[in-house]
């Protein structure tokens, strides 16, 4: 395999996505000289297999695959899916990125594909997806909690689970075990939220 030795520019990475996915693609945005293309739950899978087998885009591996929860975005103006799972790809062989974002059509219930049949990495970064955001990403051989204990309930990375949590747990002496109860301390907020006026330091 030759490696490219200069990477191109972002509009000719934009340009060859837009060229492979065609129609495939909702939007593909070119900011801060990143290229994020957008599909559909429906395109997802194919989209992603595009983009790893196209000539002009080669993405041969998956560096990252998260969950993001949207609601409250923008100060409560977003309108739209609340999940979405966001995957950055990396081509080594034409030193190029691009983020892939994939929105899931159901807030009660998100479901995805799963790309792990085209990138093994996506394994446990789909875990980590449905167990922080639960996310189901349908066709993955073994979707189970990563980070959090085998009995948690909910998922902590949502806007919407409460920083204290709905339970703790606690060695009682007497069971000599480790039980759960309902979290008993009372929630605060030790640090107040902040909202900066627009262009702070001259930022857009």
């Amino acid at each position: 395999m030759i490696q490219a030795t200069v990477s191109p520019t972002p509009e000719a990475v934009r340009d060859a996505v837009a060229a492979a996915l065609g129609d495939k693609a909702k939007s593909i945005t070119l900011k801060l000289g990143e290229v994020t293309v957008v599909v559909a739950a429906k395109d997802y899978h194919e989209a992603a297999r595009t983009l790893r087998d196209a000539p002009g885009c080669r993405f041969e591996q998956l560096m990252d695959l998260c969950g993001v929860d949207y609601s409250e975005y923008g100060m409560g103006t977003w309108d739209g899916p609340r999940f979405a799972a966001t995957s950055h790809l990396l081509s080594v062989s034409l030193n190029q990125r691009v983020r892939l974002r994939v929105f899931c059509p159901d807030d009660d219930l998100p479901v995805v594909d799963s790309v792990t049949d085209l990138w093994s990495a996506a394994n446990w970064f789909e875990r980590e997806a449905f167990d922080l955001f639960g996310i189901v990403f349908e066709g993955h051989a073994d979707l189970r909690r990563i980070l959090t204990d085998y009995g948690f309930i909910g998922h902590p990375f949502r806007k919407d689970f409460p920083v204290s949590g709905h339970v703790e747990m606690r060695y009682d002496p007497e069971k000599k075990r480790v039980i759960y109860q309902p979290v008993t301390i009372e929630p605060r907020e030790i640090t107040p939220r902040i909202i900066r006026e627009d262009n702070y330091g001259g930022l857009q």
